[in-house]
């Protein structure tokens, strides 16, 4: 029993290791290293391999322009992991050096190599930056500095062209569709958190194809620009065909690139010294406009010609050449290659006159990549042979331009020779030709079942009831109809926008809510209510003037009204009139006696809105 259990577990250690050399990735050697460093500061750099090395194998770089302080410092991890029932192993080593550059300038970090079950496998050089920073400012006085400061410095760490936007265009210079790549390229030299587009390029005159990745999977590269070494990222990718000749623009796009920098710390604890703080600076940045020369087709195009440019390849699956009467077959054409596969429209397909072509099938399978786009277009062409005898189908043609020799091409199939047998179930198939379609004896007595005998005698003809449908009624009843709808929509949006804007609205019931105030103020006065009469007054009033000029409550005075009066051309007295008014309500609300008459007051309200109102209407 121990024997069968030591010899299981020995057969399974294999096969979980079988399967996790399997699914073990691809050995590869990468570089990690700093974009800018420091003179006279010293800075490591890794070498990390994915697979374990051949002995003795890894080879560092001479690391020109710098010291080599330290290294390599070898580090060896591995981890196994089971996901979904599988196995998957992984090993890791790495090679570390410290550095410490010579002179300030762009050096370039040299390849590594290594060989993993003798495959040679070289790392990417990368540049570095050597900086001259100077003397260094003391932490203390780091320390003292303000938070606005400390904002302040973090926002000057970022120079103007520490972070850029650049559109890269592949040609300057193209023909009518033919494909040219754009691709908008963030330069960075600082460490950014996020960012955020804030104008899109039209791309107007163009069919334009997105070749942009997932945000989550953009990959940084690193360029030297300028004599200053970036990060790059590519954020936008696509695939461009004008459509039109002529100077074609691309404008420029936008978007604000949140920066991370950390400053050194004023608040300083008691035991472990100054800290430091991070702060996020939003940078808008903005690539340059660009234009392209769009250059037409040359004159002198085939007949055959579609708008076809790129470099293309014509296949064609011809039908059997011994076909049966009544039986159906496929003419294939198939077209493969690069350029505007998406525009390609289907060929011209000459079949005999007693042939019955339908409809063309399409299919395709189109790949659209920074080279631009490939793949095929393939149509079918089914048809029914009706007649018997011997026949040829025609070549198929297809022409395009070939934007790299300049000059048109035409595609062209071998002619088809078929013979049509007679039908396999033995029916007779003489056929009539009538304006190129085949028809036959069972189709021609047809026909003649629709030609009848002139009937003699008396005719006996009755009154017959003109249906309503098509009549002239009713179209009339169709044009009225559509006509009071159209109407109805008119007014509903006009309705809607009125509504919409509070300003119209407002003036619009602003005579109506005064006059429902002033028959409250009425019913006030029948009642001898003073207080509540005057209060309804002053309500009427200062809402319809707040109303009216769209005023709001906190600029409502007696100076602003008088303004907006005479803006609108009304008198002066009017206006006069209107404090006046105001001031006998304010006095008579509070006075002990009866000092104004409510009769005199209400009528001299009433008769001043409704003088406004008809200097406003006119």
């Amino acid at each position: 029993m121990n024997r069968f259990v030591v010899r299981f577990a020995l057969a399974l250690g294999c096969l979980l290791a079988a399967v996790g050399a399997l699914a073990a990735e691809t050995p590869r050697l990468e570089l990690s290293a700093p974009l800018t460093v420091a003179l006279g500061k010293p800075f490591s750099v890794e070498f990390t391999l994915n697979a374990a090395p051949d002995e003795n194998t890894f080879r560092a770089p001479s690391f020109e322009g710098f010291d080599l302080l330290a290294g390599p410092a070898v580090a060896r991890g591995s981890s196994v992991s089971f996901i979904n029932g599988k196995m998957s192993k992984s090993e890791q080593y790495t090679y570390t050096f410290v550095l410490l550059p010579k002179t300030p300038g762009n050096v370039t970090i040299g390849a590594a190599e290594a060989r993993v079950d003798g495959e040679l496998l070289r790392s990417q050089p990368q540049p570095v930056e050597v900086v001259d920073e100077g003397g260094a400012a003391p932490q203390g006085a780091d320390a003292r500095r303000p938070e606005r400061e400390e904002r302040q410095t973090a926002a000057d760490r970022v120079a103007e062209d520490d972070v850029l936007l650049r559109a890269v265009v592949s040609k300057r210079t193209v023909y009518k569709n033919e494909p040219l790549h754009v691709t908008y390229k963030l330069y960075t030299r600082v460490p950014f958190v996020d960012y955020s587009f804030e104008a899109a390029p039209a791309f107007n005159g163009f069919w334009a194809q997105d070749l942009t990745r997932k945000r989550n999977n953009v990959q940084s590269n690193r360029e030297t620009f300028n004599g200053k070494v970036y990060e790059t990222y590519v954020l936008g990718d696509w695939l461009l065909y004008p459509q039109q000749a002529g100077t074609l623009a691309i404008e420029p796009m936008g978007m604000t690139v949140v920066a991370q920098i950390v400053v050194q710390s004023r608040n300083r604890d008691p035991f472990f010294g100054g800290g430091h703080e991070v702060y996020n600076v939003p940078r808008k940045v903005r690539s340059q406009p660009m234009s392209v020369t769009v250059k037409p087709l040359p004159a002198g195009a085939p007949a055959g010609f579609s708008g076809a440019v790129g470099d293309f390849r014509l296949e064609t699956v011809p039908p059997d050449g011994r076909l049966a009467a009544n039986s159906g077959a496929t003419y294939t054409v198939r077209i493969s290659g690069s350029g505007n596969l998406t525009f390609v429209q289907a060929p011209t397909l000459t079949l005999p006159g007693s042939f019955e072509q339908y409809n063309v099938k399409t299919t395709e399978s189109i790949n659209a990549s920074a080279a631009g786009i490939t793949g095929y277009r393939q149509f079918e062409y089914p048809f029914i042979a009706r007649a018997e005898g011997d026949y040829e189908i025609a070549p198929v043609l297809f022409s395009y331009f070939d934007p790299v020799r300049g000059e048109y091409r035409t595609l062209s199939s071998k002619a088809v020779p078929v013979e049509v047998l007679p039908d396999a179930k033995g029916g007779s198939t003489e056929t009539v030709v009538l304006q190129g379609r085949g028809l036959s004896k069972e189709e021609v007595k047809l026909l003649g079942e629709d030609i009848r005998f002139i009937k003699l005698g008396a005719a006996q003809l009755g009154p017959e009831r003109r249906p309503l449908l098509f009549s002239g009624l009713y179209w009339g009843l169709l044009v009225l109809i559509a006509a009071f709808f159209g109407g109805l929509y008119v007014l509903l949006r006009r309705r809607i926008r009125e509504s919409q804007n509070v300003v119209l609205v407002r003036g619009r019931r602003a005579n109506k809510v005064a006059l429902q105030r002033f028959r409250a103020a009425r019913r006030y006065m029948e009642t001898q209510d003073r207080h509540a009469f005057y209060e309804e007054m002053l309500r009427a009033l200062w809402g319809y003037m707040g109303d009216k000029f769209n005023i709001p409550v906190a600029n409502l005075t007696k100076e602003n009204v008088r303004e907006e009066l005479h803006k609108r051309g009304i008198p002066q007295e009017e206006s006069q009139r209107f404090t006046a008014i105001i001031t006998r309500c304010d006095e008579a609300q509070y006075a002990p006696a009866a000092s104004t008459s409510m009769q005199e007051v209400y009528t001299e309200g009433v008769e001043l809105i409704s003088e406004i109102e008809s200097r406003i209407k006119r």
